[in-house]
């Protein structure tokens, strides 16, 4: 699969870092299989989350097909760039195709993005999950690598206004152990078991980062933060 479009955007994404301040901690890109296929299960905080787990991944030197709605591939600037990238259209109303893309994908050897929270947390907690990683890890035969990303919710998320003025702001992006399934595995099951895995990794995560959450926006109130209250 040729990608032509892949390495200038991650130079311009790299820029745009830049300009923000970010400062990433990355930790175990080990756990991230240097070929063939893999799911990265990721928590969903920002809308910066695509970008930022996908450079994460740049050490493994593997390029992370993430599945996004369809209204993505519909904007007049992002769709291009988004086919270009190989990413994957999910179209609600038709499921079963973006299904097949992935499954397929998967037995080519790629790495594919997933939050399978469906949307993006607005209480900065794990939400319950989606069970379509879970299936097409055991229907591909590939591992789940959990996936935490921390920090990008306090420039872009949702019910905020953006906040995209320079400065120092910690951004970490944690990769868990591969989690292996058998095509019988009970999918039910499994999904609580990948959601108290990466709950876990999120709270160490969050232990570990460097600024308070105290009285913050971007932080759960579990922390002491000014988030939403979690609905579930």
């Amino acid at each position: 699969m040729a990608d032509l479009v892949y390495p200038p955007v991650i130079t311009l994404v790299k820029g745009f870092w830049k300009y923000l301040g970010f400062q990433f901690d990355f930790q175990g890109d080990e756990n991230i299989p240097r070929k063939g296929g893999a799911i990265l299960a990721i928590n969903h905080v920002s809308y910066l989350d695509f970008a930022i787990a996908g450079t994460g991944a740049l050490p493994a030197k593997r390029y992370v097909r993430f599945m996004a709605k369809k209204e993505i591939f519909d904007n007049k600037i992002a769709g291009p760039l988004m086919r270009g990238m190989h990413h994957i259209n999910v179209d609600r109303s038709n499921g079963s195709a973006s299904f097949v893309a992935a499954l397929r994908a998967l037995k080519a050897g790629e790495i594919i993005g997933i939050f399978p929270e469906g949307t993006i947390s607005t209480s900065f907690e794990i939400k319950g999950l989606k069970s379509g990683a879970v299936r097409l890890a055991a229907g591909a035969g590939v591992p789940i690598i959990p996936t935490i990303v921390w920090g990008g919710q306090r420039v872009y998320t949702k019910g905020v206004k953006p906040n995209f003025k320079r400065g120092k702001t910690p951004v970490a992006v944690s990769f868990g152990e591969a989690i292996t399934y058998t095509k019988d595995v009970d999918v039910e099951q499994a999904e609580l078991h990948l959601r108290q895995v990466m709950t876990s990794m999120l709270h160490d995560v969050q232990e570990k980062y460097p600024d308070s959450h105290v009285g913050q926006r971007w932080a759960p109130v579990r922390l002491g933060g000014t988030a939403p209250a979690p609905l579930n």
